[in-house]
């Protein structure tokens, strides 16, 4: 509880900007959610930044042995395929498990905010109209989390330290090379049919 009081008053200023409580209400929420959005990201840079060099042969592990499948599925080389394909789905299920570390580093301070709020606003809901139903501050909070996580998304390039960790995840995915689909083996067969055809 501690730690509830010490941060009380920082986030309750927040919720007292205009003197209007309804407009104070969807004003600080929103202000809190973009607080844990910024939050989120800055630990998932932070994360990324430890783990990045793994990350690399990860991911460029996946798209070669990817690749190396579609290769040998294209020269009709069957178990050259499936050894193939079956390393790229193991690289493919680290990738993915890692990414949803990642993107758990992002949420932790949507818990806390919650947690904070409950302690301020629970019990207050606010009607919807034509519905019956009431949307407390969750909901507000949830709706307003999306739409700072979408704005955020847009002012990225812009911030600072963010630009940087943009930067170097546009350069992560160049260093991974393409990953080849199945509609690139069928468009190169078609291209072939065509030629001979000719």
């Amino acid at each position: 509880m501690g730690l509830w009081s010490a941060l009380d008053p920082v986030f309750i200023a927040l919720y007292r900007i205009t003197g209007y409580p309804v407009i104070d209400f969807f004003a600080g929420t929103f202000l809190i959610a973009f607080l844990t959005v910024v939050l989120g990201e800055f630990t998932i840079s932070i994360a990324y930044r430890v783990n990045r060099e793994h990350l690399k042969v990860l991911n460029s592990k996946m798209v070669s042995m990817h690749n190396r499948s579609l290769g040998a599925l294209k020269s009709g080389n069957r178990e050259k395929y499936k050894s193939s394909n079956k390393e790229a789905n193991d690289a493919f299920g680290r990738v993915f498990f890692n990414a949803i570390a990642l993107s758990a580093a992002c949420l932790w301070p949507v818990f806390f905010a919650l947690g904070w709020m409950q302690t301020r606003f629970i019990g207050i809901g606010f009607p919807i109209p034509f519905t019956g139903w009431e949307a407390n501050y969750v909901v507000v909070f949830l709706a307003a989390y999306i739409i700072c996580r979408i704005l955020f998304g847009h002012l990225r390039p812009r911030l600072p330290y963010f630009k940087q960790v943009q930067r170097e995840l546009d350069e992560h995915n160049k260093e991974a090379g393409k990953l080849e689909s199945f509609a690139d083996l069928i468009t190169e067969k078609s291209k072939i049919g065509a030629a001979r055809g000719h």
